[in-house]
Formats: structure tokens, C-alpha cells, sequence
């Protein structure tokens, strides 16, 4: 990607203390952006933003639960306060798939998934959208979703609803916002090589060798910074006639 394509756009990145979040952040970071790296692990997060700072960047950490209403106004708040305005966002935090069929259904998961991959992508929309609606100068937000939501898989109808949830989610705000010049769009990022995906593995007894050639017609697993390039394409003006699509950014996967 030729940079800088958000040169002093402030742009908030959710679940940015790793993967491709982090990925995300410090790629929009190198394009110019002023980043908010927006994650409630703390350590992380800062480790994030020490690294953008390291490369030249600028980045602010904020402690967000994106499942908790108050903590994601706040976000927004301190978004702000730290750059004077907001020009987009990339709605990446979620939680690891469930493992069980429906049959067994965990409840406590269940609410705790929903909460952050469906509900906090609901939640940074209101007060992301609130704020750029105010400011009447457009914007561009990015929703994460997953090939889950349009090739589900076994023992992961949780994780899968909410993905279905996001793709929803992303279609509606971009219909109700595009006469404010606001494009929302979605990334469906395969399998991609984060802390998310091995756990995944583990928990189901699967080893990379055999799952990749499965999940990918190039035969390999992705990597974060390939999703981050799609999130700022999509940010940036160079997709400005785009809004409401979802980019599958998973070798092919979808397509089979």
C-alpha cells in the first residue's frame, strides 16, 4: 500500500493490544493516522502503542471494555480530548469461538461472547457514529466479521451468530448513515495467524498442518498485517464509493 493514505486522519482501533488489531493499528499508524489503540488489556495495549511511538507514530492508549456502554463512550470521549475529533474506526475486539455443539449450550459464554463480538461492535457504532454525525465531515468505519459468517463451522454457532450479527450491523449503519457521507463496511478476515486462532486450535485437538490446507486454497494461514491492509483501504478516501460490502480477506476460503 502506498503511504500515507490517512495522513492525520484520528482513527480508533478496538482489540489492538494484539493480532490484528495490533496489526491494524500500527499499519494505520505508518499511513498516518493518529491511533487509539482501544483494548482492556493495558499491558498489551501500551506495548502497542510504544511501538508505533518507536517507528515515528503517534498513538494513545484507552482502557476499553467494548461490552460495557459507559466504557465505550468513554472511549470515544478520550479519542476527543487526546486528537480534537474522530475520522473512523476499525471495530476488531472479539472473544475466541465456542467449542461445543448447541445442544450443550454454555450460557456464561454465551452472554460473555455475544457482549463483545456482537454487542460491542453495536455499542462502538452508536458512539462512533454519534460523534462523526456531530461533526458533519463523513468518515469511514470498519466492522470485523469472519468466513464464519457465511461458511460456519462445527461446534462455534455462538461465535457464528454473532458474526452473521456483525455483517447485519454493518449493512444497516451504512444505509441509515451514507446521507452523512459515513461509510461502514466489514473485513472477513479468514484464517489468520493471531493468538486467537492457535488458541482455537487447541482447544478442538487441531495442529496447523492439517487445519491450513483445509481453511485456504493458497494452503497457509494468513497474516495479521495482510487483514490490516484490507481495514485501511478501507479507511482511507481510496475506497470512497464503498459502503456497506464485506472484503473476505481468507485465501480464497469463501469462494470454493
Amino acid at each position: 500500500m502506498t503511504f500515507p493514505v490517512l495522513q492525520d486522519k484520528v482513527i480508533i482501533v478496538t482489540g489492538s493490544a494484539q493480532g490484528m488489531g495490533a496489526a491494524t493499528a500500527r499499519l494505520a499508524a505508518a499511513a498516518g493516522a493518529k491511533v487509539i489503540v482501544a483494548d482492556f488489556n493495558e499491558a498489551g495495549g501500551q506495548a502497542v502503542v510504544d511501538s508505533i511511538k518507536a517507528e515515528g507514530g503517534e498513538a494513545t492508549f484507552v482502557m476499553t471494555d467494548v461490552s460495557d456502554s459507559a466504557s465505550v463512550e468513554n472511549m470515544v470521549k478520550k479519542t476527543v480530548e487526546a486528537y480534537g475529533r474522530l475520522d473512523g474506526a476499525v471495530n476488531n475486539a472479539a472473544l475466541k469461538p465456542d467449542t461445543s455443539p448447541l445442544s450443550e449450550l454454555d450460557d456464561s459464554y454465551f452472554d460473555r461472547l455475544i457482549g463483545v463480538d456482537l454487542k460491542g461492535v453495536a455499542l462502538c457504532l452508536k458512539f462512533e457514529l454519534r460523534q462523526l454525525i456531530e461533526q458533519a465531515q463523513g468518515g469511514s468505519i470498519v466492522n470485523i466479521s469472519s468466513t464464519n459468517a457465511f461458511r460456519p463451522q462445527y461446534n462455534q454457532g455462538v461465535y457464528t451468530a454473532a458474526k452473521h450479527g456483525v455483517v447485519g450491523l454493518t449493512k444497516s449503519a451504512a444505509l441509515e448513515n451514507g446521507s452523512h457521507n459515513i461509510r461502514v463496511n466489514s473485513v472477513a478476515p479468514g484464517a489468520i495467524e493471531t493468538p486467537m486462532l492457535f488458541e482455537s486450535m487447541a482447544d478442538n485437538n487441531l495442529k496447523a498442518e492439517d487445519v491450513a490446507p483445509t481453511l485456504s486454497v493458497l494452503n497457509r494461514f494468513g497474516k495479521p498485517e495482510e487483514v490490516a491492509e484490507g481495514s485501511v483501504w478501507l479507511l482511507s478516501d481510496s475506497s470512497s464509493y464503498v459502503t456497506g460490502s464485506v472484503l473476505h480477506i481468507d485465501g480464497g476460503y469463501t469462494g470454493r
